[in-house]
């Protein structure tokens, strides 16, 4: 039978075999003209002395300005990175990484595991943040994609399939909540409470005995940074021991947090893939639509169990371009049924034989197959 085409989250599509999913490898001294070039069109960079001083945060006006001049035809695209690639900023000295919320957030955490010496930028939303690494701004994005208290961040499992990105990496950090307020406040003057809604459902027991308004907020950095901006003596925030420290609060109550293991995974994304390898432990995260009919995702499933390849997550979501599936019964009337997406993520490297086969037998019966990372498994430390 012959297989179908699985994309390769660059706008084109490719068949199983991963070298053949990237673009030759090119001279690292071409793709250092090809960045330079691209500089040139987004104007020079701003001269700091602190490196971290020449970002402010990006809003979504801010990238619309240089979109045009940084829109590139696909064809053009940088070719994938190689080991040696990798090896030129080993430290991560020469890499900007984005991330969604102010200084001091879990994000910008995430963003110093993965790369000590970056240039973090903060963004207004997630979406600005994987949208910055599309036009240039930047050259990686940092995205929270779940915690093992809340479970899935499902809003940014949606961005990963409208975005061109690849998923080069990911981090795994431990998130220790804080209960944070000016200098010389006391908790039981704590009448409100400033947050993320995730580090709320984190420390739900804690919170309830507080008796404090919550009040959502866009980042729990950005909470800790209005109290003390503002002053505000009644209210406190939930956020890391780190933004205390950044925006002069003082801790009230350490590790708030309901569960001893609070751990949140992030998902670091890039315009180009990094090349699969076959020794140490890799992890392959893929997106399927499957056919109609019984026992349809018992056999996308089996695929894997037939090779043994551990499956590490899945994750549904709705099909948003076609949510339903109508079906008509003379008898009954008109039934409606959900389509989904199915994202999974399995313990394989794209570059074995058995995660090319498996694909390849996934393939015969789905309708929308694409590979958006191959990446090292990150361990905790």
């Amino acid at each position: 039978m012959a297989l179908k085409a699985i994309g390769n989250g660059v706008g084109g599509a490719c068949h199983m075999t991963p070298r053949a999913c990237l673009h030759p490898k090119s001279s690292l001294s071409l793709r250092m003209v090809e960045r330079k070039e691209s500089e040139k069109e987004m104007g020079p960079s701003p001269s700091s002395s602190n490196p971290q001083d020449q970002f402010k945060g990006l809003r979504s006006g801010d990238l619309e300005k240089n979109a045009r001049a940084l829109t590139r035809d696909c064809n053009s695209l940088p070719k994938p990175l190689s080991s040696m690639d990798c090896l030129t900023s080993s430290d991560g000295s020469a890499i900007r990484a984005a991330y969604q919320g102010s200084p001091g957030s879990f994000s910008e955490d995430a963003a110093l595991k993965a790369y000590p010496h970056c240039v973090r930028v903060p963004c207004e939303h997630f979406e600005v943040a994987l949208k910055a690494v599309e036009l240039w701004h930047v050259d990686r994005a940092v995205l929270p994609i779940e915690n093992t208290s809340v479970g899935s961040i499902h809003r940014n499992y949606d961005l990963l399939l409208s975005h061109r990105l690849h998923i080069i990496g990911e981090v795994q950090i431990k998130v220790d909540l804080c209960l944070l307020a000016l200098p010389g406040a006391k908790k039981e003057d704590i009448q409100r409470v400033f947050s993320h809604l995730q580090a709320f459902q984190q420390c739900e027991k804690s919170i309830s005995d507080l008796k404090a308004i919550r009040i959502n907020f866009e980042d729990t950095a950005s909470a800790a940074q209005l109290i003390a901006e503002r002053g505000m003596r009644d209210a406190g925030a939930i956020a890391s021991a780190r933004a205390g420290e950044l925006y002069g609060l003082k801790i009230l109550q350490n590790k708030l947090h309901d569960e001893d293991a609070n751990i949140t995974r992030f998902l670091v994304l890039s315009r180009e893939p990094i090349l699969p390898k076959t020794y140490g432990p890799f992890k392959t995260s893929i997106v399927f639509t499957l056919e109609e009919g019984a026992g349809m995702l018992f056999k996308a499933l089996a695929v894997f169990a037939l090779r043994n390849i551990n499956i590490l997550k899945i994750e549904s979501r709705p099909l948003r371009t076609s949510p339903l599936r109508l079906v008509d019964d003379l008898n009954h009337g008109t039934a409606m049924y959900f389509e989904y997406l199915f994202y999974v993520d399995f313990e394989a490297s794209m570059a074995e034989t058995r995660a090319q086969n498996a694909l390849g037998h996934l393939q015969e019966f789905s309708k929308f197959l694409r590979v958006l990372g191959c990446y090292p498994v990150d361990t905790l430390l």
